[in-house]
């Protein structure tokens, strides 16, 4: 369940969305740094970087299936393909009525309607409680070819669709990057917050949350001095960051970054493997934006470039 795994990694931290992994391992199972790797064997082990994310990209429970994103109300959601479902699955792909999500202070229980074939984390159901992404075991509910599964951001509750046969998913073409530079990949000097700090991170739904950042690093680029603040996900650093080719040659509201934690008061930012985020492939992600210290004074010209909408 590779989309559950990735929204759980920023659940955890931040109440929206990415993935549970040791620390030497990326978002996409790749090593996230690899000392003393140059030349020819850098390039090789980016660009085979590269295909395992396009893999994952397009796998069946990647960012390119996610169809559709329902906030629930208190009390009964109705669930079907029927146009008068509170949550409307698209047309043919399940049948007219489905079940009932029951909503009641933050609790989450599915019905299934007579006759419906629906399954929970793989077993025929009736009925069951539906725990979301932000627990260590959140539930998989399907019809047919669709997924759903109950996701929580901030005090918002939500059912997250997914259909293996999306339009997104078919017409996937494939990723654009900049060309792999060395010297795009860097040292960076870790500062340690002492006492700890949070950090102000927005969202696309216009909301705030102060989340927990373990320091920041300082390095030089292009000839500039650069600060950037990550959030500490217990194995990797996570940064936010906007640079000055967003809404030209990349993502307008951003990339992402992960690295491995500090070593030695350093830090590696390999910014050939910064990539989009979530919302760059379906308008149904809840992503976290850049805040305002990320928001770098220089060009980028490394990793994934600009894809979708």
């Amino acid at each position: 369940m590779l989309l559950l795994n990735e929204t759980r990694r920023s659940t955890r931290i931040l109440t929206w969305g990415l993935l549970l992994f040791l620390s030497v391992v990326s978002v996409d199972g790749f090593p996230l740094q690899e000392a003393g790797v140059r030349g020819a064997s850098y390039q090789t082990e980016i660009e085979r970087w590269r295909r395992g994310r396009e893999e994952r990209l397009k796998a069946e429970d990647g960012w390119l299936s996610v169809v559709g994103r329902f906030w629930l109300k208190e009390g009964e959601n109705t669930v079907g393909a029927d146009a008068g479902n509170t949550i409307v699955l698209p047309k043919g792909s399940a049948p007219g009525k489905v079940g009932v999500i029951e909503f009641h202070n933050g609790n989450t229980t599915f019905r299934a309607a007579a006759g419906a074939a629906v399954t929970v984390n793989g077993k025929l159901a009736v009925t069951a409680v539906l725990k979301p992404d932000t627990s260590e075991a959140p539930d998989v509910l399907q019809v047919r070819d669709l997924k759903m599964f109950v996701i929580q951001r901030g005090s918002r509750f939500g059912v997250r669709l997914k259909d293996k046969n999306s339009e997104a998913r078919k017409n996937f073409r494939g990723l654009e990057y900049f060309p792999v530079r060395e010297e795009y990949r860097v040292k960076a000097k870790f500062v340690p917050h002492n006492p700890p700090k949070k950090i102000a991170i927005p969202n696309i739904l216009g909301e705030t949350e102060e989340v927990a950042s373990p320091g920041y690093v300082e390095f030089t680029l292009n000839g500039q001095l650069c600060r950037l603040d990550p959030v500490d996900e217990g194995g990797t650093l996570f940064f936010i960051f906007k640079d000055q080719t967003a809404g030209k040659e990349t993502y307008p509201a951003g990339r992402f970054l992960y690295t491995d934690l500090p070593k030695g008061g350093e830090v590696i930012l390999d910014f050939n493997r910064a990539v989009n985020p979530p919302c760059a492939f379906t308008a149904f992600a809840t992503c976290p934006l850049p805040p305002k210290q990320n928001q770098l004074p220089l060009r980028i010209e490394a990793g994934e470039m600009r894809y979708g909408h």
